[in-house]
This record gives C-alpha cells, structure tokens and sequence, in this order.
C-alpha cells in the first residue's frame, strides 16, 4: 500500500492565486478611474504593470509547491508594502484629499493571506497588521475606512492562518491513521502465511516432541514457547505514533514479549511514551527476561506488570525461581562484571527514573521500574565541563 505525502494547504494556496487575479482588475478599474487626478500618471501605470508582472511571479509559488519557500513570501509581501506606499508619490501629497485610496487596492490585501497559509494565524495577523501601517502611511490619514481596512487585513490572515494550521494537523493525522491502515493489512498477511507455515510445524514439533519424551521433549517445549511468542507477535497491533510529538504506545512493544512461561498484566487502554523512553523501558525489561530465563530454573513462571499512574510508568518483572543468592550481585561486581542487574540500571538512571531488585535464595527475583514521563534535561554545565576537560 503506497501513501501519497501531499500538502494539506495546497488547496489554500491555490484559491490565494486565483484572488491575485481576481483583485487585480480593481487595481487596473482605480487606476483609470483617478488617473486624472494623479500628480504622477506615469508612475501609477508603472506601478499598475509592475503589479501584474509581480502577480505573475506569485501565481509561481501558488500553483507550484516546490517554490513555496518562506523567503519569496517574505518578499511578497515587502514587494507589496513598498507598492503601497508608493501611493504618496503618485498623488499630490499636499492635498491629502486627493488620496481616495492606496494604488494597490484590495490586490494589496492578498500577503496577509499567503503569510497565514504559509506560517500560521500569528504570522498571518501580524502581516495583515503591517499592510494596515502601509495603508495609514499611503493616505496619510486616519478615519474609519482605515479602522475597517486594519480589521479586513488582520482578520483575513487570522483566520486563515488558523485554518491553514488545523488542515496541516488533519493531514498529519491522516497519515498516521493510513499508515497504521497499511501496517495492519501487512501484519494480516503475515499472520496469514505464517499461520499456515511456520505456526503449524512449531505446533507440530511441540506435539510431536512431547510425545517422544527425553531430548525431544525439552525441544517440544521450545518450540511451543516460540510458537506462543510468534502468535502473540502477530496478534498484537502494530506499534505506531498516537500523538504529534511521536509517542508510541508501550503495551505495543512489550506484549510481544509474553511467552507460555511469561504473563503480561497492563491497563486496557494504551500507554503512550516517548520513543526513545519506550524503546529502553522494553530493553530493560527484555534485559530482566532473559536473566530470568537464564537463572530462574527451567520451571519458573514469569509475571511482568505495567502500571500508568499519570507522571510515571512502573514496570514489575517478577519470577518464582531460585533466586539470587545472597552476596553474588556484591561478588560480581567486585570481580568487574557487572552483567544484566548492571545493564538494567543504568537503562533507567538514563530515562531519569529508578530500579529496583528484591530477591532471595528460593524467593524468586523482583524487579520494579519506575520511569517518568518527562526526561529530564541533562546538565549542560557537566557537559562543558567534561568537554572542556578532555579537550585541555
């Protein structure tokens, strides 16, 4: 399944073309309208044609999505600007009555709605605010017609902006929707051809093994550990972005985990992390798993819980195995290895929370994960420090 990444604003930009042209013979009816009274004729049929060439430039950038570049849109509307305030030397400026209303016209009015699709409401208002000033200082005068101008000016990039804004955030979710669409239909027909593959002769092995005895038997079980895993992978979702700021859900990256030996507890509903703290969370807690298998016994039960309580996650790994023998951890590290119990700490004093291991002969192992939500920030100051330091 192809997803096509298009330009959610691209109708946005179309229609701002399209009212460069459509406000551009007002432009063209002022100009004949008050040519008599210019003091300058020849500059404002300059100025008229200049902007008709500019609106040919403009109509580049709305109909052609590889020149939407912020510079030329900055430019638009500076081009535009100096357009209107060129309407002090076209008129007489001694007799401020003569200025009925800036060259431009409405064509003027037309930045304030590129800047809004281009950047936003806030970038949009703020442009309409500029070509306000340029209005004011073009008829150097203050009335009501310049108040509802101001307001036209301000409220079209508003609201546009606004819009602009919203169409970009539906199309992000849009695309995040179709490609969990187009990862769930390839997950289908994965399940598919593995169910009628590789699921069968797992299942058979295990069957078959556990009837032999001996050897066999222990390589049934295997085999039956793994077809759980893999029916367990490919039942589970498929693990993508539930936000804009590219959280993931954790339940989707440690339910794959769960084997016949290994029981997985958590909320009905997802739990969504940062990437980069739900991948070393899932580390972690596959670090505990495997120093469970390797150590707990060849009959131990693992239960592994997951608990949201809003600024952190919890995660308890918990096995009834033989346990860890008192002074081992201690003998270890004064030997230099460190191993897994190591490895699982440092994972989460990275994520800014804390690990803790409960254990005794016979007792079974206990690891509890506390990870908050927010990551904290690292020392900027250590790390000139020790920057400087290794460069001195």
């Amino acid at each position: 399944m192809t997803i096509r990444v298009q330009d959610a604003t691209s109708p946005m930009w179309l229609g701002t073309g399209l009212l460069r042209v459509v406000t551009y013979p007002f432009a063209i009816a002022s100009v004949a309208v008050n040519y008599d009274s210019y003091a300058r004729p020849w500059l404002g049929v300059t100025v008229l044609v200049f902007m008709g060439l500019w609106t040919l430039v403009t109509l580049a950038y709305s109909f052609r999505p590889a020149w939407r570049r912020g510079w030329l849109v900055i430019a638009d509307l500076l081009v535009t600007s100096g357009l209107m305030l060129t309407t002090l030397a076209i008129f007489d400026p001694d007799i401020p009555k003569h200025v009925p209303s800036v060259i431009t016209t409405v064509w003027g009015s037309v930045p304030a709605v590129a800047m809004g699709v281009y950047g936003g409401w806030l970038i949009g208002a703020s442009s309409g605010l500029l070509l306000a000033v340029c209005t004011g200082l073009a008829r150097w005068t203050i009335d009501m017609s310049l108040y509802t101008d101001a307001v036209l000016l301000i409220g079209s990039g508003l609201v546009i902006g606004m819009a602009s804004t919203a169409a970009r955030r539906s199309m992000a979710t849009m695309q995040r929707a179709l490609r969990a669409e187009a990862a769930t239909a390839e997950r289908e027909r994965l399940a598919s051809s593995i169910h009628d593959s590789v699921l069968q002769v797992l299942a058979h092995v295990r069957r078959r093994g556990g009837e032999l005895g001996g050897e066999a038997a222990e390589l049934g079980r295997l085999a039956g550990e793994q077809e759980v895993a893999l029916r367990s992978l490919v039942a589970s979702g498929p693990v993508s972005s539930t936000s804009e700021s590219g959280e993931v859900d954790l339940l989707g990256l440690v339910r794959p985990l769960g084997t016949s030996r290994i029981s997985i507890s958590a909320p009905a509903g997802p739990i969504p992390l940062p990437h980069d703290t739900a991948s070393e969370l899932t580390a972690a807690v596959r670090e505990a798993l495997v120093n469970a298998e390797r150590h707990a016994g060849a009959s131990a039960r693992v239960w592994v819980l997951i608990e949201d309580l809003g600024t952190e996650v919890v995660v308890s790994v918990r096995d009834d195995g033989v346990g860890i023998p008192q002074g081992r951890l201690e003998a270890a590290a004064e030997e230099g290895r460190l191993g897994v119990a190591s490895s699982i700490t440092a994972k989460i004093r990275a994520l800014g929370g804390t690990a803790s291991l409960e254990t005794a002969p016979e007792e079974g192992t206990e690891w509890e994960l506390h990870v908050p939500r927010a990551r904290p920030k690292p020392n900027t100051g250590l790390a000139r420090l020790v920057k400087r330091r290794q460069h001195g």
